[in-house]
């Protein structure tokens, strides 16, 4: 019978792929590596394969490294720059060496390896690694890929009778990304540390490592750090009018807003008095909608994980993690937002009706209130947005697996839902020669938000009858004085935001770029309200920055963020983090910034681009060696020319944590 070897990512989704294909009827055996299993069985792939003996077992993850030899691993010579063309080597780590060699041994006996990867960049090159051992123990062996996002019995059944070829241009793309990143970031890492300790004080034995993706992560916080250090106040005055009627105080917005000049608001003011009666001008009534949310993506998720339960992004996508390889929840990194016309809805809302908190709702769709989820506009062509895949009762599940499949779920079916529906009145009204617009809503269907706590939609008191053409004078008529508001610090999730519309890094990897810029000790996750304090005592940046920066704040960058808040964090306090930068922070980007390259280091444009790249290998649009040369390129010229102005950077050091060291000082 055809021997038929198998290898998935990860140990979990090895036995679960076994438990479907062999229907429970596998034998188990022990391997070298105490993670790894090799689980036997028969299959029917059907085609020219037929019926097969099947051995299932798997890697943790990537097998290989990318490495300098070793005649580059002092870090005293050869010096840094050399490693933009130092030779490198692709090794098997010692921890992962008896992975590989279980791997060649049973290729040795197989026709054909098939790969159980996850469908991303990352699983198709740890795709091309369990090739590459299969093919050190039998040159000839058949490659062939299984597609899947979940571990559902019957998708995953369907992935073994559909099989096609690896995606060589995906493992391209992923390799240049590989040593790319090693040589950028080792450069750069060693130029830093090397040239900065000499200062002594806390440089003295700290590793400033230098990422493509944290150093632009970083900016972003820096730069919201100083918007609100450096923001300026302004006073605006405003005017607000008020009719009741029917025992309903109506009140009317000014047109205008808000305006800074006092005595211009006061002239407009007298005017509104001087009229002594309001003409009616409009009078609207017409249907409103809140629209349901779209199907959820990774990024989606991490935003709300953050904003909603308070988890860090990276914590979330480890929980869903472990709920997607439990089978609960389909693969959690995805870029789609829109649900394949083919795919069949019903039966997912139908295994969520058992539940008490949502079946009702789960089983009023299936009676007639189904409605087509909304078709985004990205879709990666590998994986549906995450949805749930069976119903998980909550005793299976620990504390914050609940909380996410509960979102999960949620979401899933509110995209299936209608959206909530309304009325909405809008009364136009002239006072003066200043015109003032009164809203109302009354929300008739509340559909999707039955079973979506997370946004609300509570409409206001219906306006009482007002006529086109009617005068009225007014109840009450005010001038008001208020103060434009700061920008708040960042929200994980506004950082998350900014990265994916930025492109750095990827869905995947956004999480864990926000959590190194932390271990790094270049910025801190503080409880929302503690942004403000001066603390140089804990290396938190004790100063406001120079109002050179930029300008941004100053003066009247303020105007017309006032009452935003400008973040979205879901609310002060209640376990919201924010993100502050320590002084090493702000001296690193700092002193790049006042480089001024064509293209800084602190800025995203660089690893934007690259990311693109990458996207462009995948595509057949250029090659992996043409993106190793252009990329590096670029790179050795910032290098260069760091390394020219390298003092600039030195006196940010000494202005910021120096500096700071000395005040703390006793």
């Amino acid at each position: 019978m055809t021997r038929i070897l198998c290898v998935a990512e990860k140990p979990s989704i090895s036995k679960a792929v076994a438990g479907h294909l062999s229907g429970g009827r596998f034998q188990t055996h022990a391997t070298r590596n105490q993670y790894i299993k090799n689980y036997e069985f028969d299959f029917n792939f059907g085609g020219s394969w037929g019926s097969c003996t099947v051995t299932m077992t798997c890697v943790t993850g990537h097998m290989t490294a990318l490495e300098f030899p070793p005649d580059f691993k002092d870090w005293k010579y050869p010096p840094p720059d050399q490693l933009f063309n130092a030779p490198v080597q692709t090794v098997v780590p010692d921890d992962k060496k008896t992975i590989a060699q279980n791997i060649e041994s049973k290729a040795k006996y197989a026709k054909a390896l098939v790969i159980w990867t996850d469908c991303d960049r990352e699983g198709e090159h740890i795709g091309g690694e369990i090739r590459d051992a299969a093919k050190k123990g039998n040159s000839g062996i058949e490659i062939r890929r299984a597609r899947f996002s979940n571990i559902e019995r019957a998708h995953i059944l369907q992935a073994a009778q559909r099989l096609t070829p690896l995606d060589e241009r995906q493992v391209d793309a992923v390799n240049a990304r590989i040593e790319l990143d090693l040589r950028i970031g080792f450069a750069f890492t060693r130029f830093l540390t090397l040239g900065l300790r000499p200062l002594g004080g806390p440089l003295d034995n700290l590793l400033l490592s230098y990422g493509s993706c944290q150093f632009p992560t970083l900016g972003f916080v820096v730069d919201r750090y100083f918007r609100v250090q450096n923001f300026i106040p302004e006073t605006f005055w405003s005017i607000k009018v008020m009719q009741e009627r029917e025992d309903i105080k109506v009140n009317f917005s000014w047109a205008r807003h808000r305006i800074f000049d006092h005595a211009s608001a006061v002239i407009l003011f007298e005017r509104c008095l001087l009229a002594k009666t309001a003409k009616v001008e409009k009078v609207q009534e017409k249907p409103t909608k809140k629209w349901k949310p779209l199907p959820l993506t990774t990024v989606d998720f991490q935003k709300m994980a953050t904003r909603l339960l308070h988890m860090t992004g990276q914590r979330a996508m480890t929980v869903a993690e472990a709920l997607y390889n439990k089978g609960f929840i389909s693969y959690p990194r995805t870029e789609t937002d829109r649900f394949d016309k083919g795919m069949n809805l019903r039966t997912l809302i139908e295994k969520q009706t058992q539940d008490q908190r949502w079946g009702p709702f789960a089983q009023n769709l299936l009676n007639g209130a189904f409605q087509q989820p909304r078709q985004g506009r990205h879709d990666d062509k590998a994986h549906p947005p995450i949805h749930p895949v069976i119903y998980a009762a909550p005793t299976v599940l620990d504390h914050d697996e609940k909380r996410v499949y509960e979102l999960v779920v949620r979401r899933f079916l509110a995209c299936c839902s209608d959206d909530a529906k309304g009325v909405a009145t809008d009364v136009g009204m002239l006072y003066g020669d200043e015109s003032f617009n009164a809203h109302g809503v009354v929300v008739l269907e509340r559909n999707y938000l039955d079973v979506y706590p997370y946004e609300n939609w509570t409409g206001t008191v219906q306006l009482p009858k007002f006529t086109v053409g009617e005068r009225f004078e007014p109840t009450e008529a005010v001038i008001t004085e208020g103060k434009t508001a700061a920008p708040s610090y960042l929200t994980e999730a506004d950082l998350i935001a900014l990265m994916d519309v930025n492109g750095i890094g990827t869905d995947a990897t956004m999480a864990e770029h926000i959590e190194k810029i932390q271990q790094r000790q270049y910025a801190r996750a503080v409880d929302r309200g503690r942004g403000g304090a001066n603390q140089g005592s804990d290396g938190e940046v004790e100063n406001a920055a120079p109002p050179a920066r930029g300008g941004r704040g100053g003066n009247r960058g303020g105007r017309g963020r006032g009452g935003r808040g400008g973040g979205s964090g879901g609310g002060r306090g209640g376990g919201v983090k924010e993100f502050i930068p320590t002084s090493l922070g702000v001296a690193l980007i700092e002193g790049f910034d006042r480089m001024h390259f064509e293209t800084s280091l602190s800025k995203p444009f660089l690893r934007k681009e690259m990311e693109l790249q990458m996207k462009a290998i995948c595509e057949g649009r250029t090659t992996k060696q043409d993106v190793l040369r252009q990329s590096l390129s670029k790179y050795r010229q910032v290098f260069d020319q760091s390394r020219e102005e390298f003092n600039i950077l030195k006196d940010a050091c000494r202005q910021y944590v120096l500096g700071n060291a000395a005040r703390a000082a006793p």
